[in-house]
């Protein structure tokens, strides 16, 4: 499916000025749905905003729970909006509001170029999450996977003036948690209330100080509604493996209050795939705008402001944010980047596309048919990000290192996982494997479709390259100078040598040598260094991230929900090659999944994340 570019906003939207826009939020919105006094003695709440506009709404809750000493721990704000602001726009109409200056500067930091889908946005030091769902209004409910405390509805195009509206609001009930309130304008129209109605809401009229009339609406079901995520007293976690997929998963949990127990079998994290002296970041383009391109498009942006959060790449850990040159391998791929670009019409700030004579230009003359320029992208020394997530997460995370997991036993509601000797290492009613193909060394999960794929990078002097001033990739990659080596890599082996081997060198050279015909041609005979490690793959490319299925158990139906799962049994796994722009993502998935917060991707993406989705596969073929 190709989605259609979003059409940004403008400024002169009557809906945006600074008075009624302001006013609304605060006598309508916070009024209304009460937020202020039930988010008291709370952990986290939840606002559904059905359209963001310039985000009044937003920063007046975002204001009113900053200003409250009994806020919860975290507020989560999920915010629709099918035409999003221009930076430039947004901060025209932000200059109108001078009481929010600080709150309004820190959201146009963060805010997202204008692209289709799911963008979650850390701010007040992570404590704030806002989720801008830049979507089509009419399918944005079923996207959404979420326990709404307050519903923010107006005569946005997300609700009125669409086929299908009474449908959509009809199915509200899905998304409301236990004593959820909704407040209206009063324009809302009658189908959209009997809608409600049938969904569950108690419609009432609520009068604004204006003289207008709004609509409060509280959620009454018939049944009971389940609490998703652990209970506080139970928030405790193992994880195994230390590197980016564990590291990430130690922060995201610890910053939700968890008490992680990290175990390593190494001294020090970031020793296995995780280990290479320089890794690169971006995203994957496809003309069809597949699930695996949605995902890394979600997860290369949310990495981009996780880092941010984190401090800033190349200064919390080591990195460039000097941009990642995507060379087309001949003519007739220049002509499908072409078109893939023109066809989605990228944000610049995203990616750009650049012809042969301007890649040759930016490249100290080498020949090329063009490529795709990355702006954002770069490159990081993975160990120094695992050490910079692991500090950010602090006394939340306890240390095992030197440690090997052995035997996972399950008894009274608790993992326990014992060392080589068979003593415990640790406790706890949850554990991640987010340690490779080595997940594979359990009963519990032997049967996982995972892939070691041996990776040797070659390390080159700097002094006998160009110094260009972006990471180059192609069916290889040129890193920029790392303690004066440049990384070539890497190779793709399905072996287990872990030795240095001259044909891998040669192979890396040959990609080096394609990408770059003159620097390949001066290090044609160099005497050459690297290191080899083995990427976790899986079967479709795409990651684990979730309830790992019970391999023992038959499967009854048809749908992954029928999948049995081994109790409190997770999985961080099949980053492949690119775990620097999946880790933080995934791990931020997995901690809302625990913790029974909004999710930060679309449904049908997280079900394309699900480990369960190979047993389904084999089921469904009678397998």
């Amino acid at each position: 499916m190709i989605p259609t570019p979003l059409v940004p906003a403008s400024p002169t939207n009557d809906a945006v000025h600074a008075d009624g826009a302001l006013m609304r939020a605060h006598n309508l919105f916070l009024a209304g749905t009460r937020a202020a006094q039930r988010w008291h003695g709370r952990e986290c709440f939840t606002v559904l905003d059905a359209g963001f506009g310039a985000g009044a709404n937003f920063l007046a809750t975002w204001k009113a729970w900053q200003d409250d000493p009994a806020a919860p721990r975290r507020l989560h704000y999920l915010a629709v909006e099918p035409h999003p602001f221009r930076l430039s726009d947004l901060a025209q109409v932000h200059a109108g509001w001078p009481g929010f200056a600080l709150l309004s500067a820190q959201l146009r930091a963060a805010w997202p170029p204008p692209m289709p889908g799911f963008h979650r946005l850390l701010l007040a030091d992570g404590r704030v999450m806002l989720t801008l769902i830049l979507s089509d209004a009419a399918s944005w409910l079923a996207k959404i996977d979420a326990q709404v405390d307050a519903f923010y509805l107006h005569s946005a195009p997300a609700i009125e003036g669409q086929p299908g509206q009474g449908s959509i609001l009809s199915r509200l009930d899905r998304l409301a948690a236990e004593g959820a309130v909704l407040a209206g304008t009063g324009d809302l129209s009658d189908t959209a209330r009997a809608a409600l109605v049938q969904a569950g809401f108690r419609c009432a009229p609520f009068p604004l100080p204006d003289g207008k009339q709004g609509v409060v609406a509280e959620y009454a079901p018939r049944r009971q509604i389940a609490q998703a995520g652990m209970p506080a007293p139970q928030r405790e976690a193992i994880i195994i493996g230390a590197g980016l997929a564990g590291s990430a998963a130690c922060e995201r949990l610890a910053a939700r209050g968890w008490l992680v127990t990290l175990i390593e079998r190494h001294d020090r994290p970031g020793q296995e795939a995780s280990g290479n002296l320089a890794g690169i970041v971006k995203p994957l383009l496809a003309k069809d705008d597949n699930p695996g391109a949605r995902l890394a498009r979600a997860a290369y942006l949310f990495a981009l402001g996780y880092w941010r959060y984190l401090g800033g790449i190349g200064t919390a850990f080591d990195g460039e944010a000097c941009g990642v040159l995507q060379l087309a391998a001949d003519t007739a791929d220049a002509q499908d980047q072409y078109r893939t670009a023109m066809l989605h019409r990228y944000p610049a700030n995203y990616v750009r596309w650049l012809d042969g004579a301007a890649v040759s230009a930016l490249l100290d003359g080498e020949p090329s048919h063009g490529g795709w320029l990355f702006p954002e992208g770069g490159w990081v020394r993975p160990p120094s990000l695992c050490d910079a997530m692991l500090a950010a997460g602090g006394e939340g995370i306890r240390h095992r290192f030197a440690c090997s997991a052995t035997v996972l036993t399950r008894t009274n509601d608790q993992w326990r996982v014992t060392g080589a000797e068979g003593t415990t290492i640790a406790e706890a009613p949850v554990v991640i494997l987010a340690n490779g193909t080595y997940a594979r060394s359990f009963p519990q999960t032997d049967k996982l479709p995972l892939t070691a794929i041996r990776g040797q990078v070659s390390h080159l002097p700097a002094r006998s390259l160009p110094d260009l001033p972006v990471v180059v990739s192609g069916e290889g990659y040129l890193t920029r100078a790392v303690d004066g080596l440049c990384s070539v890599g890497a190779s793709y082996d399905f072996d287990d040598d872990r030795h240095l081997r001259q044909d891998s060198h040669a192979q890396n050279l040959a990609r080096l040598a394609q990408l770059l015909p003159k620097a390949g041609r001066t290090v044609a005979n160099a005497a050459l260094a690297g290191r080899v490690g083995f990427r976790c793959a899986s079967p479709d490319r795409l990651p684990l991230v979730g309830a790992l299925p019970d391999q023992q158990a038959g499967i009854a139906g048809s749908r992954l929900r029928d999948v049995p799962r081994l109790p409190g049994l997770h999985g961080l796994l099949g980053y492949g090659s690119r775990g620097l722009v999946w880790a933080p993502f995934c791990a931020e998935l997995l901690a809302a999944q625990l913790n029974g917060e909004p999710l930060p991707a679309e449904r049908d993406l997280v079900q394309a994340l699900d480990p369960a989705r190979f047993a389904l596969k084999a089921h469904r073929r009678g397998g």
